[in-house]
């Protein structure tokens, strides 16, 4: 996948688009359990109407979410992708949850936080539900962590949650805001 991108823009050029929307069709074909029902011609047409859009995916697939199809909202008409990488997404791991917990830091800072990554590509994190749901597809972060959507009363007090799939099983955690790890990133969800 090309790491140039336009970002100030958000536009792809006519060969990025061309080489995600291969990418995203091949993967959409071999993971037909994701996407029960759903035909890749109807995701490609939302996908190319909705040029902001394509650009937050492929913002997911360069930072190694593997994008994909896991459903289809039947009021909105909206087809939902959620990272599907085996592991947690490689180019979004060593992030504190948020710019809050960013600032509280005063020394070894990480890169950056997850929240203020996920806005700037456009996407929102998964929540706990939206994890477990992910999980019912296959066996995801058996060896990372996710961060997943923090409800506020938790965030006020300091935590932040992250999930992972350990002994076959899913499990929530808790951890300090401004912590984070090399094997902890963030995955995300977008609608099309």
């Amino acid at each position: 996948m090309p790491a140039a991108i336009k970002s100030n823009k958000k536009m792809l050029s006519a060969e990025e688009r061309g080489e995600l929307l291969k990418t995203l069709k091949a993967r959409f074909e071999k993971n037909m359990n994701r996407h029960k029902g759903l035909e890749w011609a109807k995701v490609q047409a939302k996908l190319e109407a909705n040029a902001d859009r394509l650009w937050s995916v492929l913002e997911m697939e360069r930072t190694g979410g593997e994008p994909d199809v896991v459903g289809h909202d039947k009021k909105t008409g909206e087809y939902i992708f959620y990272d599907c990488s085996p592991e947690s997404p490689a180019g979004r791991r060593s992030l504190c949850y948020d710019h809050e917990a960013l600032d509280a830091r005063k020394e070894n800072k990480p890169k950056g936080s997850a929240t203020d990554m996920a806005a700037a590509m456009g996407i929102e994190f998964l929540t706990e539900e939206q994890y477990r749901e992910l999980q019912q597809l296959g066996k995801f972060d058996t060896k990372t962590s996710s961060w997943v959507k923090t409800p506020g009363a938790v965030r006020e007090l300091g935590g932040a949650l992250f999930c992972d799939r350990r002994f076959d099983t899913v499990f929530l955690y808790h951890n300090g805001a401004e912590s984070y790890y090399a094997a902890r990133g963030f995955r995300g969800s977008l609608r099309v």
